[in-house]
């Protein structure tokens, strides 16, 4: 049963937007500012991760325009490289993802927690409930179909960026003086040590690319977009555009109003930019602004996610149960209810899980890297389609190349900085890969 094409510019635009500003936006700068140690290279960071951001979706934006599949990002690693590679890939991506809305969900259970509930009944237990509830409440709402789960988004995600600019408006209620220490040694003769900059702007890209990373999970919706080859890279070039707009201001905004010192040890810096603008009810607005940016990261998560593993059904990587379809609705049932279910299960050993999150922050560096470089496969194996009726990336090869030299040396930095996470990375690779091929020969000798 083929599915539904449902999904206009605007719809896919705001999935966009949604699957990249989470809740990294309010917290990754203080990391950023830790590790640039100066406010340029705190600019430059998140400059150089905006374009390369822009490198990357406009070559996913081929990508998909080139293959708009349902799932696209578990096929493209089958039909470019092999289906154990695809098959390992997307189960970290999809767990990292579970384990990512069900730690997210718990925080925004906090903040909502501490504005509906009384102090005594404001316990762990309780904060679960809160959590596991979100996640059930758009896991019904995903089960009434495609468009209303898309319409929810919308609203989540307009409300959400609402939020933020209104946040932003908290540099035109005072400035903090700023004071700001060499911390970098210079060579003989009063030379900047370049060697220096250059391992710290590694450390600050960590930070900075996944506080941009999520949009290639676009190509998921390939099979489900309203005139695919066109829609998808302008969704991902609109959705991305507002993005790097809405981070660049933002940032400027927490240097102005926090102080870049400050910023570099301080602990809730949205909260301090709503304390400008509200005073005393600062704390309640941003809980609703983290609250509301829960739910939009839980619901484009649940669009998402079960769609790869709709394609890892399709192909046979998990049982055939994973690609069936609701005749009714449309929608992945089993998938969708498997994802939801490894969400809240999760729940129960979310701080055990940000261990396994740490050591997939490699293995993402790398799937990124790797999924942009099937832009030179596919080129070749789709060489016949008409160059009028698809999308084709600006100065290439060049800004592919430059997206993947980004993502490789973040990844080189990761492994600098923290070996053993990027060796239990590959580990856990590995592992998956060997699952793989046990199902795989399980399954022959069944036949």
């Amino acid at each position: 049963m083929q599915q539904k094409r449902q999904l206009s510019l605007f719809d896919l635009s705001m999935i966009v937007v949604s699957l990249v500003i989470g809740m990294g936006i309010f917290r990754t700068p203080v990391n950023v500012a830790a590790k640039a140690q100066i406010p340029e290279l705190f600019y430059l960071a998140w400059f150089i991760g905006g374009f390369v951001a822009f490198c990357g979706a406009l070559t996913y934006a081929e990508i998909g325009s080139r293959f708009p599949v349902t799932g696209g990002y578990y096929k493209i690693f089958s039909a470019a490289y092999h289906p154990s590679i695809a098959f390992a890939i997307n189960c970290i991506v999809i767990i990292s993802s579970a384990a990512s809305v069900a730690a997210i969900s718990i925080i925004g259970a906090e903040y909502l927690g501490k504005i509906i509930l009384p102090a005594h009944l404001q316990t762990e237990t309780y904060r679960v409930a809160i959590a596991i509830t979100t996640i059930l409440v758009f896991y019904f709402i995903n089960l009434l179909g495609l468009k209303a789960s898309s319409k929810t988004q919308n609203i989540l995600t307009l409300v959400k960026l609402g939020l933020i600019l209104t946040l932003i408006c908290a540099v035109f209620f005072g400035t903090q003086a700023q004071t700001n220490t060499p911390v970098f040694k210079a060579t003989t003769g009063g030379i900047p040590n370049w060697v220096d900059y250059g391992k710290a702007l590694g450390l600050c890209l960590i930070a900075v690319s996944f506080s941009y990373a999520g949009y290639a999970q676009t190509i998921n919706f390939g099979g489900e977009v309203k005139d695919a080859k066109k829609v998808i890279p302008r969704s991902i070039i609109i959705g991305l555009t507002i993005i790097v707009m809405l981070y660049m201001i933002l940032n400027y905004v927490y240097v102005k109003v926090i102080g870049f010192e400050e910023l570099k040890t301080a602990e809730s810096i949205a909260a301090i930019l709503a304390a400008k603008i509200f005073g005393p009810a600062g704390f309640n607005m941003l809980s609703i602004i983290i609250f509301i940016s829960v739910m939009g990261y839980v619901n484009v998560n649940l669009l998402s996610n079960p769609r790869a593993m709709f394609a890892m059904g399709e192909e046979g990587a998990l049982p055939k149960a994973f690609s069936s379809i609701n005749k009714k609705t449309s929608v992945i049932t089993i998938s969708l209810t498997v994802f939801a279910l490894i969400a809240v299960v999760i729940i129960f050993y979310a701080k055990t899980f940000d261990k396994i999150l740490n050591y997939t922050i490699f293995l993402e560096s790398i799937s990124m890297a790797s999924s942009a470089a099937t832009i030179f496969i596919l080129r070749k194996r789709t060489a016949h389609l008409d160059r009028k009726t698809i999308y084709t990336v600006p100065l290439y090869p060049i800004l592919p190349v430059i997206f993947i030299a980004a993502y490789t040396f973040v990844a080189l930095s990761i492994y600098m900085d923290d070996p053993n996470a990027a060796l239990n990375g590959l580990y856990i690779f590995i592992g998956f890969l060997i699952i793989y091929f046990v199902i795989n020969f399980a399954r022959r000798n069944r036949q």
